[in-house]
């Protein structure tokens, strides 16, 4: 049932985050894959869980949006969320009306699997998020000894 509400599409997007891993001296990222992710929570589907893939890559996790359909009933919608960071319950990032109905966050970053509830409300309501995924490689010795060149 996930593959029919999650819409993805790769785009070769050039990504503002820095992982820890270009932070290190020892690897530098060469590959880099931008899949933008989305699913509709309602009454029948309070549930959406986002899954990486491959866990051996690092993997981030964007919330960019949440947002009230326009069909959504004049009642107050909560969505909350868990990430795969400890055992955690679901926590409220959103509280949606007709008055408000739509929220944007800037950089909230979650580490996969994400779990999205609606907690109250019928919805629909329509989550957007950005999945990047980084491919860390080796650095080779000449290029180790070009870096260690530079801080002399």
């Amino acid at each position: 049932m996930l593959t029919e509400m999650t819409s993805c599409f790769i785009e070769n997007d050039s990504v503002a985050s820095i992982s820890l891993s270009e932070l290190s001296s020892s690897s530098s990222v060469s590959d880099r894959a931008c899949v933008h992710w989305g699913c509709v929570l309602s009454g029948s589907e309070t549930t959406a869980v986002f899954q990486a893939e491959n866990d051996l890559l690092e993997n981030q996790f964007f919330i960019k949006t949440i947002c009230l359909s326009e069909e959504a009933g004049d009642e107050m919608h909560i969505v909350a969320v868990c990430d795969g960071v400890g055992a955690s319950k679901p926590l409220p990032i959103a509280t949606l009306r007709h008055c408000m109905p739509m929220i944007s966050f800037p950089s909230l970053e979650l580490i996969p699997p994400v779990t999205f509830k609606l907690c109250s409300g019928k919805g629909p309501v329509f989550i957007s998020a950005q999945h990047i995924t980084l491919n860390p490689i080796e650095m080779t010795e000449g290029e180790e000894d070009d870096d260690e060149d530079e801080d002399d």
